[in-house]
């Protein structure tokens, strides 16, 4: 599987920019190939017997796991479709992590309003990297009340 999802992020990466996603034929070629992968592991990881016990059986990690990314297959194969969704959630993380970061050095927030202006001010600088802005000149222009204001993404089609 992670051959798999390594070998569409290099056809998104080889697909020309001027595209939104890869070619109808190559995704259903990817979506198959995708289904096969789970049927085998569906094969070697089978439902667990049930037991006299109340509940659902206990199942394997690679059972879960299976089961997860069949159920969410739309969404893990996100970025074949949509070029604008990224491979990985780093960029997700990086921006949570500055807030666990305080949260662990301080203990916590003393306010909630200080939590919020923390918020919007890591926010605002996230976006502001994210387009390619300097995160200096940003500021500075914000905190002389011309905050530079970043562009929205495209509606998607």
């Amino acid at each position: 599987m992670s051959q798999l999802l390594l070998a569409i992020k290099t056809a998104v990466a080889r697909a020309p920019t001027t595209n939104r996603s890869l070619s109808p034929r190559l995704c259903r070629r990817f979506a198959d190939t995708y289904d096969e992968i789970l049927a085998a592991g569906f094969a070697v990881n089978p439902e667990p017997e049930k037991t006299g016990q109340k509940g659902r059986p206990k199942q394997s990690p690679p059972k879960n796991l299976l089961d997860r990314l069949q159920q969410n297959k739309q969404q893990v194969l996100a970025f074949m479709y949509d070029f604008r969704v990224p491979f990985t959630n780093n960029l997700a993380e990086r921006d949570v992590r500055m807030v666990k970061v305080k949260e662990k050095i301080s203990g916590s927030f003393r306010t909630m309003e200080g939590a919020q202006i923390f918020c919007a001010i890591r926010s605002y600088i996230s976006t502001v990297r994210k387009q390619g802005i300097n995160v200096l000149a940003a500021l500075e222009a914000a905190l002389c009340g011309n905050p530079v204001l970043p562009s929205a993404h495209e509606p998607a089609t």
